[in-house]
């Protein structure tokens, strides 16, 4: 399955007691949410996997995999990360938009109409979502918030966002500046 063509729904990144359950971060809105898209699969897409959410281990899921019964086997998945065929998830609505639409997104200077990056990466550390992005001029990654403020358009169909020019530097010359100054 092409790989835009699919969304990562979590990852596994422990373990849980001794009958195979494994600790799941969840990148779904709802955390919980992440088994109920049906099966899902590997990075590779060689493997599928039946998931079931049976409760929570702090701020991770509790997940149990079929077939997987024992502690040494779900060690052996840690690192897995889940991906489901985009079509499974449901329609955004207006101003909601799935991270893997975002990333690879250009990104618009709102003063100068120019391209000045790409989207290289959605995160969110739990005070909303970071826009990370490259620049071209100084081919560094810079970090946004999300927001309508800085971000006051996205069109994910004609593959561009536009950001307000005020918060970042998007000029080589200011940033070689910078670094001299720095030094």
């Amino acid at each position: 399955m092409e790989e835009d063509k699919r969304v990562c729904l979590g990852a596994i990144v422990g373990v849980h007691g001794i009958k195979g359950e494994v600790k799941v971060k969840s990148f779904t809105e709802v955390d919980t949410d992440i088994d109920k898209y049906g099966l899902v699969e590997n990075k590779k897409g060689d493997k599928t996997y039946s998931i079931k959410v049976t409760g929570h281990s702090k701020e991770l899921l509790r997940v149990k995999i079929k077939g997987v019964d024992d502690r040494n086997l779900a060690e052996t998945l840690v690192g897995t990360e889940f991906y489901v065929n985009k079509a499974a998830l449901p329609e955004t609505q207006e101003d909601e938009f799935y991270h893997a639409d975002l990333i690879g997104l250009k990104v618009i200077e709102k003063s100068s109409k120019k391209e000045v990056g790409k989207v290289e990466g959605v995160y969110n550390f739990g005070a909303g979502d970071i826009l990370e992005l490259k620049v071209k001029a100084t081919n560094r990654l810079e970090m946004i918030p999300f927001t309508k403020q800085y971000v006051p358009e996205v069109n994910v169909k004609e593959g561009y966002i536009i950001v307000e020019s005020a918060i970042m530097n998007f000029a080589p010359e200011e940033a070689e500046e910078k670094v001299a100054d720095e030094g």
